[in-house]
């Protein structure tokens, strides 16, 4: 089981348009069968106005074909377009990190 977990750092005041997206995108995620998403803010954290939503998947292989829109029909791909369209007018940057769950907490 691995660990996805996605880090973006928004622009000053864009941190609660980009959660918007991001639980929009996971309730539409949820609906299509894909892994539940967790969306979290910084309390603390290295640098001001982060996001970070994480999920869990079976393997690289589920991942990329999740990334790849496997599993989604049409309408549910334009669905997910028009959530995230100009997303990138809210992030100064981000980055992807993925862990090998080893155990603990189920």
């Amino acid at each position: 089981m691995l660990l996805i977990r996605e880090i973006m750092y928004c622009k000053p005041g864009k941190v609660r348009p980009m959660v918007e997206k991001f639980l929009a995108m996971a309730k539409l995620s949820a609906k299509v069968g894909m892994p539940k998403m967790r969306v979290m803010t910084d309390y603390c954290a290295e640098r001001y106005w982060t996001l970070v939503a994480e999920m869990e998947v079976a393997s690289m292989d589920d991942f990329e074909r999740m990334m790849q829109g496997g599993g989604q029909n049409r309408d549910e791909m334009k669905e997910l377009e028009n959530i995230m369209k100009d997303y990138h007018d809210f992030v100064e940057s981000g980055r992807r990190e993925i862990y090998k769950i080893e155990g603990g907490a189920a």
